[in-house]
């Protein structure tokens, strides 16, 4: 059976002080809840920071991109070995603003999956359509290009140390959110794309929901059939908000 996963992206966010105050109410939350993992993909300054907060706790964490490259003359890039000097677990790959605003291309994000999946990370791969596409009907195209791009180099077998993450690109920081149906539809159109292929990686694979899930609306989205938890942007910046969504993931009886 899979696990539910509820990942916070903190994007370019956070001091010191907020850090360790948030860190410390997740820790402390995540103690009592079984059955979901919690996890927080910080800037990479505050990589330390969260290993000797989280270290000996149930959360893990994460780097919010990572290099194609390893060790080298690579100025500004962080290889995936940095991100496991810091204990990592998870690395995300993909994520819309990398493709949007920093031109990550498919073969970009393929490569930095590829050498991020090398190194023992997990990559949390980000999928998605813009609000053009999804009005032009081609999602399923758009998402099934990204998800081949990653098979293409690393093979389906790869998915399964891996996780996908859908983010409508349009739900994104926007208030807007995909209905419980229209989320589940495209999260079955991937499972069964990589089932056609590997039906055991499929039938494991984690693929979470991300793009503006709040407290509020956690449950009905969680509850669906293909829906592993949430990949959570703005919510994650405050504890109560993230661990109520990291609740709502907790499977019921």
């Amino acid at each position: 059976m899979r696990g539910k996963l509820v990942a916070g992206n903190w994007k370019s966010n956070g001091d010191l002080v907020a850090n360790r105050r948030l860190l410390e109410q997740v820790r402390a939350s995540a103690a009592s809840m079984h059955g979901v993992e919690a996890a927080v993909c910080v800037p990479y300054p505050y990589l330390a920071q969260a290993q000797q907060i989280l270290g000996d706790s149930s959360v893990v964490w994460g780097g919010q991109d990572v290099s194609h490259f390893g060790a080298g003359a690579y100025t500004g890039a962080v290889t995936s070995t940095m991100l496991t000097d810091f204990g990592c677990k998870y690395a995300i790959v993909g994520h819309s603003e990398r493709r949007a605003v920093f031109g990550d291309s498919d073969a970009l994000v393929a490569a930095k999956f590829d050498a991020a999946r090398k190194a023992g990370l997990t990559p949390i791969l980000c999928v998605g359509e813009s609000l053009q596409e999804r009005e032009s009907g081609v999602t399923e195209t758009v998402v099934g290009r990204q998800l081949d791009a990653i098979m293409a180099v690393s093979g389906v077998a790869a998915l399964a140390r891996a996780v996908v993450a859908y983010e409508p690109v349009w739900a994104i920081g926007t208030g807007k959110t995909a209905t419980p149906a229209q989320a589940q539809a495209v999260h079955a159109f991937i499972r069964n794309r990589i089932a056609a292929l590997d039906a055991a990686v499929a039938a494991g694979l984690q693929i979470l929901y991300g793009g503006s899930v709040k407290a509020a609306n956690a449950v009905e989205l969680f509850s669906q059939a293909d829906i592993d938890g949430g990949l959570i942007g703005g919510a994650s910046l405050v504890a109560d908000e993230f661990m109520a969504i990291c609740r709502a993931a907790v499977p019921r009886a």
